[in-house]
């Protein structure tokens, strides 16, 4: 069974995600009731215990806020790898600031997107309104800290999960 299409997402006493764990790890929480089988795959395992693909804690886990660094990797990803203006997708986008540097603008998730070069460049030193623009969506931060790797297997190997996570954007 390949690992990694037997991840299993954990969710907290509340039913907000708290961490995606193997399948044997969570076989051992649910065995120890320290967790509960909330969905499963169908395969079984032992007599009548089939492979669960979300699990509940029984008790609430207080989990620090951990935010999200905004680097290059993490902004091409909350972007989907395409351009923000005309929708491209490429592997050689640059970093757009939706106020520019030298007007006051900042490094921080909510004024930059990823960019083509020839956005970029028709964009300039102006904002998205003066240059004409629309931006495809509002640039934000990612919600949470398992909001990379929860949405990306929602989206492609776990789509189940998906009820389970809030503001996802498939």
């Amino acid at each position: 069974m390949s690992e990694s299409k037997c991840r299993v997402l954990v969710l907290n006493a509340s039913y907000e995600p708290l961490n995606v764990c193997s399948w044997r790890r969570a076989i051992i929480l649910v065995f120890k009731g320290k967790a509960e089988q909330v969905e499963h795959n169908g395969k079984v395992i032992h007599k009548d215990f089939h492979i669960p693909t979300v699990i509940r804690l029984r008790r609430y886990i207080k989990a620090p806020y951990k935010e999200i660094p905004l680097t290059r990797r993490n902004l091409m990803y909350r972007d989907h790898y395409s351009c923000q203006y005309c929708g491209l997708k490429t592997t050689g986008l640059t970093i757009d600031h939706i106020l520019p540097t030298s007007r006051g603008g900042t490094n921080t998730w909510d004024n930059v997107v990823a960019c083509c070069q020839t956005c970029n460049v028709k964009k300039g030193n102006r904002t998205p309104k003066e240059a004409s623009m629309q931006l495809a969506k509002h640039a934000k931060a990612p919600l949470g800290h398992l909001h990379f790797e929860v949405t990306r297997l929602a989206t492609s190997l776990f789509p189940h999960w998906q009820k389970y996570i809030i503001g996802l954007s498939a």
